[in-house]
């Protein structure tokens, strides 16, 4: 009997960001040349849910309880022999993994149970600024183990390849495939005035404030500390009016509220508005992008920084530090000012340098979204997975022929 390929698409946990985005638009819109069963490990307690996205696209995944993120010998073991249970039932000819525990216990069930075609998806990775030297070694030592068993591994950008090919000898290189990843950016183009109103009067943000944002979980990845201690060195220098705005949350808001107060970042300007809100997660950051006039990212490590491509899409400019994949989804000097990590007086000057230049903000403004819309749709990303999925099949001389209209 004819049919269409099967894909098992296997995703670490629905949280906020690219991974949840990407999983979710492949779900839905390789229909009708796959039939996609989508499986999902849960989020953090800290983390804010995603499943919102998935339901709004009437997806509705099937969840392994037992998988999370973090490293959890019997929750894994379980995880993998529910998975082995899943591939039995579904007999996918594609087993595609997205981010690192999705990829270590999906990839080694589809190996055990033959599947024919595995893919993994970097989503970023972990092998600097997150771990210690040996425990890096030692997910280095899991990852090139998993790599022999993947079929196409796929990176978000140029710059990632090189570093799993060249630097961390995950793979060969000629394993890899770069697929940058794919958005439905258009809610960050309508409506903008009604949207920025929403934002600003909610936060009572006067019209001669200039409204600075960061976006992303409160971990010590992102490096919230080098914004604060930027944004102290930018308000003192400044002749403007301005407002800083954190928004989402995590583990280490305590710390970084702390650190806040310490520099005297609750002050109040000359309208009584404290100079630094914290707003937990705003689940549209469309509105919120919207309201901001500069948008910034302070990370040591990153893979594709959702929120920089929604800023551009926004018409936003970035301030940003130069790590990852980020000179690959921003214009550097264009669409955003870019300084070394860990480096608080190169942010603050690049951070100084768009909230005194009017001219040059909105310059900035104007660059990034006809760039992120043409490179980052999630028109472009199916295209360019179905023809990835549909090479594997043919080299590995699977037959499945699609179901006629």
């Amino acid at each position: 009997m004819n049919r269409k390929p099967r894909v098992l698409r296997i995703i670490n946990r629905l949280n906020l960001g690219g991974p949840t985005f990407n999983a979710a638009y492949l779900t839905k819109y390789l229909e009708p040349d796959f039939d996609t069963l989508l499986v999902s490990g849960m989020k953090d307690d800290t983390e804010e849910s995603s499943e919102f996205i998935v339901h709004k696209l009437g997806l509705e995944p099937t969840y392994i309880p037992e998988m999370y993120r973090e490293l959890h010998p019997i929750r894994d073991l379980t995880s993998y022999r529910k998975l082995v249970k899943v591939i039995k039932e579904f007999k996918p000819d594609i087993v595609h993994t997205h981010a690192a525990k999705a990829g270590a216990v999906g990839r080694l069930a589809a190996y055990n149970c033959k599947v024919p075609v595995i893919v993994h998806t970097y989503h970023g990775h972990v092998f600097h600024s997150y771990f210690s030297p040996a425990k890096t070694r030692v997910f280095l030592e899991i990852e090139r183990y998993l790599a022999k068993r993947t079929t196409s591994i796929i990176t978000l950008s140029t710059k990632q390849l090189d570093e799993l090919s060249n630097e961390f000898r995950i793979a060969p290189k000629e394993k890899f495939t770069i697929v940058p990843l794919g958005f439905d950016l258009h809610k960050f183009t309508d409506k903008q005035e009604e949207k920025r109103g929403a934002f600003r009067g909610k936060y009572n943000i006067k019209d001669d404030e200039i409204a600075i944002g960061i976006v992303g979980r409160l971990v010590p990845i992102k490096n919230h500390s080098l914004f604060l201690r930027a944004l102290k060195v930018a308000a003192d220098k400044t002749s403007k009016t301005i407002r800083a705005f954190i928004i989402g949350d995590g583990e280490e808001r305590g710390n970084i509220e702390t650190l806040a107060k310490e520099l005297n970042l609750f002050a109040k300007n000359k309208h009584g508005n404290e100079l630094l809100t914290f707003t937990s997660w705003i689940k549209d950051v469309d509105v919120a992008n919207a309201g901001l006039d500069i948008i910034c990212l302070t990370s040591n490590n990153e893979g594709t920084p959702v929120s920089l491509i929604e800023a551009q899409a926004s018409s936003k400019p970035i301030v940003s530090t130069n790590v990852g994949g980020i000179e690959d989804v921003v214009r550097s000097g264009e669409t955003a000012l870019l300084s070394p990590v860990r480096n608080t007086e190169a942010f603050a000057e690049n951070l100084l340098k768009l909230l005194e230049d009017d001219e040059l903000r909105q310059q900035m403004s104007c660059a990034g979204n006809d760039f992120v819309l043409k490179a980052f749709s999630y028109e472009r990303l199916c295209a360019d997975i179905t023809t990835l999925y549909n090479r594997l099949l043919a080299e590995r001389h699977v037959k499945v022929i699609a179901e006629s209209a």
